[in-house]
C-alpha cells in the first residue's frame, strides 16, 4: 500500500462577503515534493471573475492525471520492448456531462498520443496499439475511475 498527499489551501479575502457566493475560488495545491500549483474552479463551472482562468482546475487535472499515468506506463512498456522513444505528446480532452445516473461527471476522456521513435527498431501500428492497450490496463488512475477512456493513436 502507498499513500499520497496533497494540501489544499484557500482563504477568504477580507473584502469578500462569501455568503453571497461571490468569492474567489483561487487556491493552492501543495505537494509533498515541494511543488505548489495555483488552482481554481473551472470558468465553465463558476463564471469569471470568481474563477481564475489561468489556474489549473480539477477537471483539467483529472484529464492530465489520466494522460500522464498512461504515458508513464507506455514509456516503460516501450523501453522493455527495446524501442527508443524520443518524444511523447498527448492532446487529451475530457468531456463533462450528465452521466447515466443524471449526475454531472467526466464521462469520457480521449487520449491522443503522438509518439516519435528513433533507431532501427520501430513498432508497427499493431504493436503500437498493443502497447497502448497494455499501458491502459496497467494505469492506476484509469483503473480507479468509471470514466470511459479512449485512446486515439496519432501516427
Amino acid at each position: 500500500m502507498s499513500e499520497y498527499f496533497a494540501k489544499i489551501n484557500w482563504a477568504r479575502a477580507i473584502d469578500e462577503n462569501y455568503i453571497d457566493n461571490k468569492y474567489n475560488r483561487g487556491h493552492e495545491w501543495i505537494f509533498d515534493g515541494g511543488i505548489t500549483d495555483q488552482a481554481s474552479s473551472s470558468p465553465h463551472v463558476v463564471p469569471l471573475p470568481y474563477s481564475v482562468e489561468a489556474n489549473v482546475d480539477p477537471e483539467e487535472a483529472f484529464v492530465a492525471s489520466l494522460s500522464s499515468c498512461h504515458m508513464l506506463f507506455f514509456l516503460s512498456v516501450a523501453a522493455k520492448r527495446r524501442y527508443v522513444v524520443d518524444s511523447y505528446v498527448d492532446d487529451a480532452v475530457g468531456i463533462m456531462e450528465k452521466d447515466n445516473d443524471g449526475k454531472i461527471s467526466m464521462t469520457k476522456v480521449t487520449l491522443r498520443p503522438y509518439v516519435q521513435f528513433s533507431g532501427d527498431k520501430k513498432p508497427t501500428t499493431e504493436q503500437l496499439e498493443k502497447m497502448h492497450h497494455q499501458s491502459h490496463e496497467q494505469c492506476f488512475i484509469a483503473n480507479s475511475v468509471k470514466t470511459e477512456i479512449v485512446t486515439e493513436i496519432i501516427v
